[in-house]
């Protein structure tokens, strides 16, 4: 079944190649990291509005969940019975939201660095750089918990994220 729309999967995997050149050229090229930057930003800028005007999959209110929601489901998922999402899972909804808003912390502090008022100060590269290495970390979860969520449930979600389909409900999937 249809689940993620072209706009979606496009906007993810520009994210993926927007962080991988600016984490890659760092220093060494500041020209492609800056443009990289920019670029992130502007993903989640169209994401953003995307997650309120997009059809039902890609809206945040069909996947952003409560905390009571999300910590009830990560219990589910620590006693092996958690339920299948058809969209992203509470835990993954809260993955997006902890995605986004970082890559959007990292670019915004990147940009500040390079206004006069900010140029130089220690404490902004700190922070661009502890937000950078906060970023690895929620991308490693992010990939570890695709990953495991495609063993326990049996279904390839990168495919998913690349194609947009995923199989159909069965007894006791989520689909709203």
């Amino acid at each position: 079944m249809k689940v993620w729309d072209r706009l979606v999967r496009a906007l993810h995997w520009m994210l993926v190649a927007s962080v991988a050149v600016a984490w890659s050229t760092g220093e060494g090229a500041l020209v492609w990291h800056e443009v990289a930057g920019y670029a992130g930003l502007a993903v989640i800028a169209v994401r953003i509005g995307w997650g309120f005007a997009g059809p039902h999959y890609a809206r945040f209110g069909q996947f952003v969940r409560g905390p009571r929601t999300v910590w009830r489901y990560a219990v589910d998922v620590a006693g092996h019975r958690e339920r299948r999402y058809i969209g992203h899972n509470p835990l993954g909804g809260w993955m997006v939201c902890g995605l986004l808003g970082c890559v959007a912390a990292t670019a915004f502090t990147g940009w500040m660095y390079t206004l006069d008022a900010f140029w130089g100060l220690a404490w902004l590269e700190w922070l661009h750089r502890a937000l950078a290495w906060a970023l690895v970390g929620l991308i490693a979860v992010h990939v570890g918990g695709v990953a495991f969520t495609s063993v326990r449930q049996r279904e390839n979600l990168v495919v998913a994220m690349m194609t947009g389909r995923k199989p159909p409900p069965g007894h006791g999937d989520v689909a709203r």
